[in-house]
């Protein structure tokens, strides 16, 4: 079990990345006050290294296709070589003049053609490979486990989901939906199994305990896993705004690391898009049912652009 991700299994998540540090910048949080500018200050530059990190040149808007292996060789788009997966190892036939590389080594090293094996990768991590593409940048061939499967996503600069990318809505920053909550560790950390983005595909998560906390008179908790960083959490949600102006399936947001006595910090306007969002190339977690959250948290990302245009 493991930490969810909303790079789709790429090493650096941007689930959590961007989003963990703890800014309690604002001495007035009442609704309806406006943030000072040290509070939007802050927002601002987050929000800003957040989109730099999501457009990548090789982060999950590069991806351009998604493979699921089988048994069966079969040659794939947008990657070189032939795939097969057997016994939890995945088998790489490759032909005379096709270049691959991991970690800068060639695996074609004498150029005539080799067969590779690689594996077993543990659910939920994964690989990378390279392959040299002269005058349009380099491909990147994620190898990666999901739901028990071995998927293979080629990634390419040159992706129209990348190049045309045009940053994220948001909603814009308010302390309103900055509020301290409480974290209640279970007994024992609760293996939990949540729906993905992909259909037939689950996720399971290992939740450490549930986050309680006020908003809009109301008392709410969301349960929590294991965030990227130590110590860190991390929660996936829906509430009343979603699928009206925020994303339908879900949104994440990183918590702080719990107070010697439970207390954390919850700062909505930092809720981000998976990357199920923007792509259907994507294998994204969803929500367990009790995170669906009966109030309207309108904060943070909202639904993006590409979302909205295919409407």
């Amino acid at each position: 079990m493991s930490t969810p991700t909303d790079t789709d299994g790429r090493s650096d998540p941007e689930f959590q990345a961007a989003g963990s540090q703890d800014h309690r910048t604002s001495p007035d949080r009442s609704p309806g006050r406006s943030p000072d500018p040290e509070f939007q200050a802050a927002w601002a530059d987050w929000h800003a290294a957040h989109e730099r990190h999501r457009a990548d040149h090789h982060g999950f808007l590069a991806v351009t296709h998604l493979h699921w292996l089988a048994s069966s060789p079969a040659r794939l788009d947008g990657a070189p070589g032939t795939w097969s997966v057997e016994d939890d190892i995945v088998r790489l036939d490759l032909r005379a003049g096709e270049r691959v590389l991991r970690d800068g080594q060639e695996l074609n090293a004498d150029g005539i053609g080799a067969t590779v094996f690689l594996g077993p990768i543990p659910e939920r991590e994964g690989l990378n490979l390279r392959v040299e593409d002269a005058g349009a940048g380099h491909t990147v061939i994620e190898l990666a486990k999901r739901g028990g499967r071995y998927v293979v996503r080629p990634r390419h600069p040159l992706n129209p989901l990348l190049t045309g990318y045009r940053g994220t809505p948001a909603y814009a920053p308010t302390p309103e939906y900055a509020i301290s909550g409480i974290f209640i560790p279970f007994a024992e950390p609760r293996p939990t199994t949540v729906g993905a983005a992909v259909e037939g595909i689950h996720h399971v998560y290992e939740a450490p305990g549930e986050i309680r906390f006020r908003l809009r008179s109301k008392d709410l908790s969301l349960t929590a896993f294991n965030g990227h960083t130590p110590g860190t959490l991390t929660v996936l949600f829906t509430d009343a705004t979603s699928g009206k102006s925020t994303y339908a399936a879900n949104r994440s947001l990183t918590v702080p690391a719990p107070g010697a006595d439970g207390a954390v910090w919850l700062d909505f306007n930092r809720a981000v898009n998976l990357p199920c969002a923007y792509t259907d190339l994507a294998t994204c977690p969803l929500p367990p049912a009790e995170n669906r959250l009966p109030v309207a948290i309108e904060a943070g990302e909202q639904i993006p652009y590409e979302r909205q245009d295919a409407s």
